[in-house]
């Protein structure tokens, strides 16, 4: 099984960042936009979603997930640049 599993940075109407794991990135950013992602991006819609990781184990996912959220904001707003940059 080749399912794919998705760590992503989303960017709130307010500008903050949120972090989460999916295993289906799009239908997760429709989610948080319809305010049923999770109670953090309810009240800060719209969310758009700024950068992502492909895995194929949700352990992996989950795993950078945590790693991200320890970043500083500008340490995750470095990621976000740099991945634009390619």
């Amino acid at each position: 099984m080749s399912a794919q599993n998705y760590t992503y940075i989303l960017e709130c109407a307010d500008g903050t960042l949120y972090c989460g794991w999916t295993n289906d990135l799009e239908k997760r950013v429709q989610a948080h936009n319809a305010g049923k992602g999770a109670k953090y991006t309810k009240t800060r819609r719209p969310v758009v979603l700024k950068y992502h990781e492909i895995f194929s184990t949700k352990q992996e996912a989950m795993k950078r997930e945590w790693a991200l959220k320890q970043l500083s904001r500008k340490e995750k707003l470095q990621l976000i640049a740099a991945s634009e940059n390619h």
